[in-house]
């Protein structure tokens, strides 16, 4: 049964997404910080949508799993309706981390994050990914502001499933999406798979390697023209059958830049890696469970998750 939202109190704002707005907050029953994320669903003939509270079963049952790597829904309050705009507000309480990705990064004194501690950030983030994957659910949106991460360097998955269940209810906001770390299939609107967040990773994986974005487009076209820049752009024989937009709509570029762009940082290992994260073709990526294995990671611990591989 969800709880009364009276039950936390709110301190100040963390952030604006695409999803609501999410406040610290505390639990005044339990004493503890919590990330509290306010977010509107458009109200069906009888309220909240029975697809969206499906969706919300959904986290709130994955997080009894209590994976390490994955953010843990706490709880789920229901806020009054808002008439005049025909939504109800839903609370989803999560437990509080520190700080996101990106702003982790933004502390790092130059040149940046070491090398050891982007493998640790790198296989944190693959470990809860493939939990996601193995319990059929993908992100579709990760980036660094979706991956959290404490003091201790400890990683979590934020956001995951809530694209699915925005996507279904077409809720429209005004904040503008980060193309950045989007697969090619989603730019181009295309059908896809889980395989979009490998190519996510890869993203994340080279941008805390080279302390800047990696692929910075500012529309679909200019993204994926900033993709085969360095990846090389694909073959005929390649291209998507369920697209519209043409092969020829985009410049030849040779074959790809990625390694002459990483290897001064990153060993054979690490290259071998972040170029099967980022291949045109999604059946052609890595999974995230052969990338835990992946020879770049030998000297990685492995974490609670890991031990029965």
């Amino acid at each position: 049964m969800a709880s009364d939202v009276g039950r936390y109190e709110e301190s100040s704002i963390i952030g604006n997404g695409s999803y609501g707005t999410v406040y610290k907050a505390r639990d005044k029953v339990k004493g503890e910080l919590v990330a509290l994320k306010k977010i509107k669903i458009p109200q069906g003939e009888e309220g909240v949508p029975m697809s969206t509270l499906r969706e919300v079963a959904l986290l709130k049952y994955l997080s009894n799993f209590d994976h390490p790597h994955v953010v843990k829904l706490l709880d789920v309050c229901h806020g009054q309706k808002i008439q005049s705009e025909r939504v109800s507000l839903l609370y989803l309480v999560f437990e509080y981390v520190e700080q996101d990705l990106a702003v982790y990064m933004e502390k790092c004194p130059p040149p940046g994050l070491p090398i050891t501690k982007v493998k640790s950030i790198m296989y944190q983030l693959l470990d809860g990914i493939d939990f996601l994957h193995t319990n059929r659910l993908f992100h579709r949106d990760l980036k660094p502001q979706n991956v959290l991460i404490d003091h201790q360097g400890h990683v979590k998955i934020a956001d995951f499933g809530l694209t699915r269940i925005f996507d279904m209810q077409s809720v429209l906001t005004q904040v503008v999406v980060t193309l950045w770390y989007r697969a090619p299939e989603i730019l181009m609107s295309s059908k896809y798979t889980s395989a979009v967040d490998i190519w996510s990773c890869g993203c994340i994986f080279a941008e805390m390697i080279r302390n800047r974005p990696l692929f910075a487009g500012h529309t679909e076209t200019d993204q994926l023209c900033k993709i085969f820049e360095i990846t090389g752009t694909p073959s005929l024989g390649e291209w998507p059958e369920d697209i519209s937009i043409p092969i020829g709509a985009f410049p030849r570029f040779a074959g790809s830049q990625l390694r002459k762009l990483l290897e001064a940082e990153l060993d054979s290992f690490g290259l071998a890696l972040i170029e099967e994260m980022l291949l045109f073709i999604p059946e052609n990526r890595i999974l995230a469970k052969d990338a835990l294995v992946h020879p770049y990671f030998s000297d990685i611990a492995k974490s609670p998750s890991q031990v029965d591989r």
